[in-house]
């Protein structure tokens, strides 16, 4: 018998949909197979597929009949014209014993296939979705949230297309053996876009609404700078303020560097930072963090959801 593969194709159906805030709404699938479905952090990576542009969806969801299957070759093997396009989410809440899964997207507009989708979505409507099965063979995949058991300070950084992992992260961080100092950033298109989070940390909103002005990120490396961690990184064995000297420290990152990058931590580390935002932004409060305040790379886990000028959603 073949392994079973680390994701599975799910045929899915909309149940309802939720306005969380003025930016966010939530989109709850279902479907008899999503009762087999897994995740394993609340920033558990799924795909869904779209049919836009001629593509179809028919073929998927025969595929995902079957209880082993090789999803992948089958979608590229589509043509190009009927290929239904696929973009990448986080699972904000599984309920396998109602057969019941949460997807949370941001509203902005006609601009790509999800947008689209999600502007005219009605319950009924049915899409494909790849997310991992239980009992899956092989590793567990698909996600970053990973701290350590010993963590003492958390620093979680999301803008709006983060804001369902962060929000599911926040939700298990009573989950941890310590109970840790935890600081949260969120960068979010409106004020009415805060909503109610387990008080586990100390959250910042940060609405571009209140400042037309400022850049995406903006405000998110305004409010990082004003966070202390001297103490901690001096701690950790870093060097505080090293980059602003010219030094060539090994711990320095380029404008060119990785855009997807996880920490590489044990259960002993006392300092963890989470980070996911567009890709730009992403990368420069890395640096920030690495190059200015001297942090060590292997603490910070950071990742460019999606790109600023193309068509994410």
């Amino acid at each position: 018998m073949a392994a079973k593969p680390s994701y599975q194709l799910f045929d899915i159906t909309l149940a309802r949909r939720t306005q969380v805030s003025a930016s966010l709404v939530r989109f709850t699938f279902s479907g008899p197979a999503v009762s087999q479905m897994a995740t394993y952090a609340p920033d558990q990576r799924v795909k869904l597929f779209f049919p836009e542009g001629g593509g179809t969806l028919g073929p998927l969801f025969e595929i995902a009949k079957l209880d082993e299957h090789d999803w992948y070759s089958a979608y590229r093997a589509l043509p190009d014209a009927q290929r239904p396009s696929a973009r990448t989410y986080t699972i904000r809440a599984l309920r396998p014993e109602k057969a019941e899964v949460d997807v949370e997207f941001v509203l902005h507009g006609d601009t790509g296939p999800a947008s689209r989708w999600a502007i005219q979505a009605r319950p009924g409507d049915r899409l494909a979705m790849t997310a991992p099965p239980v009992n899956a063979d092989g590793p567990k995949l698909g996600y970053e949230w990973k701290p350590p058991q010993g963590v003492r300070r958390i620093l979680i950084i999301a803008d709006e297309t983060a804001l369902p992992a962060a929000a599911g992260i926040l939700e298990t961080l009573d989950d941890l053996p310590l109970k840790p100092k935890v600081e949260a950033l969120f960068e979010v298109p409106r004020s009415d876009d805060v909503q109610r989070l387990p008080q586990a940390a100390k959250l910042h909103w940060l609405a571009r609404d209140a400042e037309p002005d400022c850049q995406h990120g903006e405000l998110l490396m305004r409010a990082l700078r004003d966070i202390d961690l001297q103490q901690e990184i001096v701690a950790l064995g870093g060097t505080p303020s090293s980059a602003t000297k010219g030094s060539g420290d090994e711990q320095s990152e380029d404008e060119n560097g990785p855009l997807w990058e996880p920490a590489a931590l044990d259960d002993s580390a006392p300092f963890y930072a989470w980070i996911a935002a567009e890709t730009k932004v992403a990368m420069k409060l890395r640096r920030y963090l690495v190059n200015e305040c001297g942090l060590p790379k292997k603490y910070v886990t950071s990742m460019g959801y999606w790109r600023l000028g193309k068509a994410n959603g």
